[in-house]
């Protein structure tokens, strides 16, 4: 199998490691099969591809659509690396406001599978970082919600020494205890 699949510390997020086939010409992988992930209880229909790019200390996040329009992601980094948080935030969960983190890399080709209901963002750690990820659901701007990327009652450890780049919209985000759960 192309693929291992292994389960974080919150139910339904996982790390996903493909094979990587190199040699001194460079490298092959496959990033998504549809069998591959089905058979190991990812039976999502991905819809948008998606590509970012981001400078050293940008942090994107962290960023969610309200139902109907919740989106589902396997992200990964093609250039560079960050850190990559999804925090639970489906509205009858016992992990509610606990969060993943995982280090994606060009390097070393991990995905991160965050299903429905989780508020994803990510900081750059590298000079440039391109991230790329499949999204279960179009955008869809009315939908558009996020939760403060520095939310105490979350609690996320970024590990960084520096003051993030933040948009606008991101640094005005509301606290997690503020969001209207009934959307998720």
């Amino acid at each position: 199998m192309p693929f291992e699949f292994i389960p974080q510390k919150i139910k339904d997020v996982v790390l996903i490691k493909p094979k990587v086939f190199g040699d001194n010409r460079g490298f092959f992988m496959e990033t998504y099969k549809k069998s591959d992930f089905y058979s190991n209880g990812i039976e999502v229909e991905f819809n948008q591809d998606n590509h970012s790019k981001s400078s050293k200390g940008v942090l994107r996040g962290l960023h969610y659509q309200a139902s109907p329009y919740g989106q589902a992601k396997i992200v990964r980094c093609g250039r560079g690396k960050i850190y990559d948080v999804a925090v639970d935030i489906r509205k009858n969960s016992p992990t509610f406001g606990q969060y993943v983190k995982v280090e994606l890399s060009e390097e070393n080709k991990h995905m991160l599978y965050i299903p429905v209901g989780f508020a994803h963002g990510f900081v750059a750690l590298s000079d440039e970082v391109e991230l790329l990820y499949k999204a279960s659901g179009e955008y869809n701007p009315s939908a558009d919600r996020g939760v403060l990327w520095c939310d105490p009652d979350i609690n996320i450890d970024w590990e960084i020494d520096f003051e993030p780049i933040l948009s606008e919209k991101d640094s005005k985000q509301p606290l997690l205890k503020d969001i209207n759960r009934e959307e998720i």
